[in-house]
């Protein structure tokens, strides 16, 4: 049996993005109903309250501007240009930046906007791919045959679409890669007829999941190749059937527990990986996300899962694009409701321990985890830092109980690993300052949901306040967000910077905030059209967020929107006051990530300007603060994932996702062949460094 494509069309449902990619990766989430139904606030009326003011100061921003006044009753934002611990730039480091090989002070050429089915770099730097999708990875993983894959095979080699990418360090010359695998593209991977489904299925499923893969440095400086898989021991490859254990409050709580697992303590597999961290303590996490797309019901479903279910998406029709029950019953919610009660969590994998059993952080909340990132306080406090990648979702984060213990002893670092399992997790909740002066910004305060103890949500258990965060998180006036994406604290200035990625729906499903301020009439569609009252916000924000007194575990914090993202010639754009005439275009802000001076590496996906996706530097302080500048572009049709800079900074590592991806590509007529190792596109993890 062939593998159901989809209808060849001529244009995107929303961005840029193929109807492939909205299909498989999210399950065409955009044209659901919107799950959070919730009278809760939402950033864009606080956003389009600041444009209106900037529209009055700097002379207006066009017959499209709304005009929303401003909140009052809290403490203004500091403002922008007033930020702390200046970072040398290009632009500061004189001539002297122009060979360093540091990419945080390298100056360089900005990538111009291009289509090509290659990554192009900054003409200073160039590039090698480390690993396909594919390759071998654990020992006894056979070679890499597209017409005769299997199973088997799958789950011994590095998997599909990989997206978050970490990097730890070994000894001597050696690291360990650790990937997300988040979804399968089962159109450009199979060859037609040649496989039948449920063959399809099972090996779709051995390609999700996670990989660690062993690698070392190649002969360039800031290069690096994958080692022989044959002698790596740590190498390793997590699936769908990899056993994970629930830790934290919410194991083996009634919701977890099905047939095959009574205790509620052991579930089969990871899926839908998209972002992730490496904490401290030498663990890695990843963020199971779109887990509600793999979901189906043969018949009529409990309807005391009703409501949730509703929250967080999942079908409780007959067919999802995934169709695994028919071949793994588990998927089927008519038989197995809860088994959807154990996805949606944040995973966490030791690569150094090979054998240990990975987990399920229960105590970081369930919902659309796009990752997890983890800074220690100044009083030794680990503190966790969450998005939900949903439009009309929100913020969180979470406070350990325990302190950090510092040194690399087994007692230490067993104690550090389960600083994850007893502390606060909180939901965000923005105000705007009201204030006339033309800047995105306000306070705002972070609402306790439940300690590990302790339920703030009157009527909802600790573990049922963790098993469906959504729907206590509803109850208490968080602030509803454009798809709030990676979340990352820069370890440089101690602030958090947030990925709004987009929501084309703002100013038509969703009222404009201060904090998601562009309303549909204000944004100009793809291709340069003009303003169109269907346009939303297209381009995406990236949000600037200060902890009171730059305490990671404050309740109070103050934001301002750090970029307007978009062509720096629509007004509607902000760059955090530079000279927009010296900035690259900037579209959908996905992940971040932080070089060892602090500046800010923002990768794209779904970009609405005429472009490839891509990866760009911009300083967050000193004279160049806002300054954005390409810093490569990802093959036709492929996602910039990860980014990680090595601490050295000798390395830029990027993982290209779904290359060729586009409407009526398949195998046998791709629209991308990238890595170019083959008639057919490779998802691969790369690595950018200095010619």
């Amino acid at each position: 049996m062939t593998p159901r494509l989809l209808p060849l069309v001529a244009t995107p449902r929303h961005g840029s993005r193929s109807r492939m990619t909205c299909h498989y990766r999210c399950n065409d989430a955009c044209d659901a109903p919107v799950p959070n139904q919730s009278d809760n606030p939402r950033m864009r009326d606080l956003v389009e309250g600041a444009l209106a003011r900037r529209s009055v100061l700097k002379g207006g921003l066009g017959a499209g501007a709304l005009v929303v006044g401003g909140l009052t009753g809290v403490a203004a934002a500091a403002p922008a240009a007033a930020a702390t611990t200046a970072a040398p730039t290009p632009a500061a480091a004189g001539a002297a930046a122009g060979r360093t090989r540091d990419v945080g002070r390298a100056a360089f050429t900005p990538v111009a906007p291009n289509r090509a089915d290659a990554v192009t770099n900054a003409p200073q730097f160039t590039h090698n791919v480390v690993i396909r999708w594919g390759d071998p990875v654990e020992a006894g993983a056979p070679r890499f045959d597209v017409h005769a894959q299997t199973p088997e095979a799958q789950a011994l080699q590095f998997g599909y679409n990989n997206d978050y990418v970490g990097v730890l360090p070994l000894s001597g010359r050696s690291a360990l890669l650790v990937t997300n695998h988040e979804y399968t593209d089962e159109n450009l991977m199979f060859p037609t007829g040649e496989y039948d489904d449920a063959t399809i299925k099972k090996i779709a499923m051995a390609a999700h999941g996670m990989a660690v893969v062993t690698i070392e440095r190649g002969r360039a400086k800031g290069s690096w190749i994958r080692s022989d898989h044959r002698r790596a021991k740590h190498n390793r490859r997590l699936t769908v059937h990899t056993e994970f254990a629930f830790r934290g409050p919410a194991a083996g709580h009634e919701l977890l527990r099905t047939a095959a697992d009574p205790t509620g303590t052991r579930v089969l597999g990871t899926f839908g990986n998209c972002a992730g961290g490496t904490t401290p303590w030498g663990t890695v996490l990843s963020g199971e996300e779109n887990f509600n797309g793999y979901f189906d019901a043969s018949g009529p479903v409990d309807a005391a899962n009703a409501t949730s279910f509703k929250r967080y998406g999942l079908a409780t029709a007959a067919a999802t694009n995934r169709g695994w029950s028919s071949v793994d019953e588990r998927f089927d919610l008519a038989k197995h409701p809860h088994e959807a009660y154990r996805f949606g969590w944040v995973v966490e994998v030791d690569p150094y321990e090979p054998g240990s059993t990975p987990v399920k952080q229960t105590m970081l909340g369930r919902f659309k985890h796009e990752g997890a990132n983890v800074t220690i306080s100044d009083d030794g406090h680990a503190v966790a830092y969450m998005g939900d990648d949903e439009r009309g979702d929100y913020l969180y984060k979470f406070v350990s109980a325990d302190r950090f213990r510092t040194g690399d002893s087994r007692s230490a670092r067993t104690h550090n690993k389960a600083l994850l399992t007893k502390g606060t997790l909180y939901v965000a909740k923005f105000v705007g300052d009201g204030a006339g002066d033309g800047e995105f910004d306000g306070a705002g305060t972070w609402v306790a949901l439940t300690s590990d103890t302790t339920s703030f949500v009157p009527g909802m258990s600790v573990a049922e306040v963790l098993v469906n965060t959504r729907l206590a998180a509803d109850t208490v006036g968080p602030t509803k967000m454009d798809r709030p994406e990676d979340v990352e604290p820069n370890p440089v200035n101690g602030k958090i910077y947030a990925a709004l990625t987009n929501n084309s729906d703002r100013g038509v499903k969703y009222p404009t905030d201060e904090t998601n301020p562009l309303a549909s009439s204000m944004v100009r569609s793809a291709l340069g059209a003009p303003l169109t009252s269907k346009s939303g916000n297209r381009n995406g924000y990236v949000l600037e967020l200060t902890e009171l007194g730059n305490d990671h575990t404050a309740t109070k914090f103050t934001w301002d929107l750090f970029l307007v993202c978009g062509d720096p010639e629509a007004p509607e754009t902000y760059f955090a006051g530079y000279d927009k005439s010296k900035v690259s275009p900037i579209s959908c802000p996905d992940n971040v990530a932080f070089d060892a001076v602090g500046n800010l590496w923002i990768s794209t996906d779904g970009n609405v300007l005429g472009s490839n996706d891509g990866l760009f530097r911009v300083p967050v302080s000193g004279p160049d603060r806002g300054r954005v500048e390409q810093f490569l572009t990802v093959p036709f049709g492929a996602e910039t994932c990860g980014p990680l800079v090595t601490e050295d900074q000798l390395s830029v590592f990027i993982a290209v996702q779904h290359p060729g991806e586009t409407d009526g590509a398949t195998f046998e007529t791709p629209s991308s062949t990238w890595p170019h190792t083959d008639g057919f596109p490779r998802p691969s993890v790369v690595v950018s460094y200095r010619r």
